[in-house]
């Protein structure tokens, strides 16, 4: 589904991507790992459209991306999530669902129902100003608000970041089913890097914006050397 060819992105001097490469599979999750300052958040910001490459490509089914505007490649199929669990706190939980939708008309209204099945604490409490929500209810809003666009691809940044370890555990499992029960595919930003590849099918590990490990979750986790240079567990 997605390809990803010698893409290098800068900040000014600094190269935050230096010529990564690697392909994800329609219906997989590839956890993206790596310690702080890698270049995990860069590549989602460079794949989403929100920063520009300063080369390389970026293929959605094929289709070259790399200079598309955000919208536009929202409609192709990719949603983001950036780190943070960015809500609008003075609007309602539906409202903030609402905006994932309006593009497709009809309000922004249509596929709620469908959220509201996946996330059935979220419906409990459409009403409800989303500052009011706990951060395990924020994280499951701002990826409820993702999935109204109807991805093919999702980009999912540190959701578990700030969050308990029970929430955390519950926010992977839910990754986990929506692959499974929707056949969507998902690109997974994660420093707990055991908790990612506890539900990938397959990781990527980033050092200083390159590729240092391209392998499956058990061949990662079973090495020594790259856990404890990279992983951190």
């Amino acid at each position: 589904m997605l390809q990803v060819e010698e893409l290098e992105t800068a900040y000014g001097p600094i190269r935050a991507l230096d010529g990564i490469s690697f392909e994800v599979k329609q219906g997989s999750i590839t956890a993206v790992l790596g310690a702080n300052g890698a270049g995990k958040t860069s590549l989602l910001r460079t794949l989403s459209g929100l920063v520009r490459a300063r080369a390389g490509r970026i293929r959605l089914d094929g289709r070259n991306i790399g200079q598309l505007p955000v919208e536009r490649i929202v409609r192709l199929g990719m949603a983001h999530v950036p780190e943070g669990r960015g809500v609008i706190s003075e609007l309602s939980v539906e409202d903030n669902l609402r905006l994932g939708g309006l593009w497709r008309g009809g309000g922004g209204r249509d596929g709620l129902a469908g959220i509201y099945e996946t996330f059935p604490r979220l419906a409990e409490r459409g009403a409800q100003p989303a500052s009011t929500l706990s951060g395990g209810e924020r994280q499951m809003l701002v990826i409820g608000r993702a999935l109204m666009s109807r991805p093919r691809l999702l980009l999912l940044d540190e959701p578990s970041l700030g969050l308990a370890p029970i929430v955390a555990a519950q926010i992977m499992r839910l990754v986990r089913d929506l692959r499974q029960d929707t056949g969507l595919t998902v690109l997974l930003v994660e420093q707990n890097a055991k908790a990612a590849l506890s539900v990938a099918d397959r990781g990527i590990v980033l050092s200083l914006g390159r590729i240092v490990a391209d392998d499956d979750p058990r061949s990662l986790a079973a090495d020594d050397a790259l856990r404890h240079a990279y992983l951190g567990f």
